[in-house]
């Protein structure tokens, strides 16, 4: 929903997880870290908007996809220049690849996943299912490949849609465009170190072996995710995901997002906050969400630059709206605006903090 004031809106300090939160205003180019009262206790500059998000890594150091000149054009998130930035903004690393977009990841080895576009070949193209009747631009199909990469740059592992995917199984949403299968929007990797992805046109959330390079888990459902985003495995081996539910009731969706965990050995959803009634929490696209050390949650809203914090029992401790709006007359168009794609909280003695800040 629309909020009418900006800022810090509630703080119940009994409750809610101390720390310190991270994110990024869509188009434009700065990353803010706040207090737990709102305020701005540092900054980064970034060479371009990002693609997406950024997060800060245990070294302190901050990661970006920030945007590229290259790609291709009219697509949603892209980055295509992956940067490491110190406490201080200094780029210390770079990574480029123009095709990249929405998501990507340092993993402990200090190597690098991502998720980049390629064009579907034509006979490829021909077995996509599903879509809105004559959105492909011309026959023309991107699909998702995922990529990972040692620091210097050459690639290590790989995934591709076009050979790796039953892509007849997985028809778009009726209500997109056929330009693009299958949007992935996240990609991590679980305990055992496979690949888990979601993909919005889909409505679907996979664990991709990384030896076979098959699915060896997945879920698949449009009235239950409605284009989710950030699927994720959380401490205590459940799945979480942020269920945007962009459909309307014509589609056998009521208009309001969840965020779903899931066992994954049953798929039963063990735990769900949803909107009271359900349109207040309501986000059609992008969005986040991270369980928190104290079990609490934190959700970032993102079309509405709305974060905040839930317990388990579904009960509201802390609550910020972005006062980053993007001004009349912006380059990108998208005047007016307050958008995030994620949000991320930090503990005060996290080695991501390292004891640079305190509260």
């Amino acid at each position: 929903m629309r909020y009418l004031r900006s800022g810090l809106i509630q703080h119940d300090q009994s409750q809610a997880t101390e720390g310190f939160t991270l994110f990024s205003p869509i188009a434009q180019t700065k990353t803010c870290l706040i207090d737990m009262d709102g305020d701005v206790v540092h900054e980064w500059d970034l060479p371009s908007p990002p693609g997406n998000y950024t997060y800060l890594m245990a070294n302190g150091n901050l990661l970006a996809a920030c945007r590229s000149e290259g790609g291709p054009e009219g697509m949603a998130a892209r980055g295509g220049r992956i940067v490491e930035l110190d406490w201080d903004g200094n780029v210390v690393w770079e990574y480029i690849d123009h095709y990249q977009h929405h998501d990507f990841r340092r993993l402990p080895n200090g190597n690098l996943i991502y998720i980049g576009w390629e064009r579907l070949p034509d006979e490829t193209a021909s077995r996509v299912q599903g879509g809105l009747p004559g959105s492909d631009h011309g026959g023309e199909i991107w699909g998702d490949f995922i990529r990972e990469g040692d620091p210097a740059g050459n690639t290590v592992w790989e995934w591709h849609c076009a050979t790796d995917m039953e892509i007849e199984k997985y028809p778009i949403c009726p209500i997109c465009h056929r330009n693009e299968f299958a949007h992935a929007n996240s990609v991590t990797l679980n305990r055992d170190g496979d690949v888990m992805v979601s993909w919005r046109h889909n409505h679907l959330v996979a664990v991709i072996d990384r030896a076979t390079k098959k699915f060896k888990w997945e879920m698949c459902d449009m009235a239950l995710f409605g284009h989710q985003h950030d699927f994720q495995e959380i401490g205590n081996g459940n799945y979480m995901l942020f269920a945007n539910r962009d459909h309307t009731d014509k589609h056998g969706v009521q208009v309001g997002s969840a965020i779903l965990e899931i066992d994954p050995a049953s798929k039963e959803i063990v735990w769900e906050y949803t909107g009271l009634p359900l349109h207040t929490f309501f986000s059609p696209h992008i969005s986040g969400c991270q369980r928190l050390a104290s079990g609490n949650t934190l959700i970032c809203e993102g079309i509405w630059g709305h974060i905040f914090e839930v317990t388990p029992g579904g009960e509201i401790v802390w609550e910020y709206v972005s006062p980053f709006f993007i001004p009349k007359g912006h380059p990108s168009g998208r005047e007016g605006i307050n958008q995030m794609f994620r949000a991320y909280r930090y503990a005060p003695d996290s080695p991501e903090i390292g004891g640079r800040l305190s509260l």
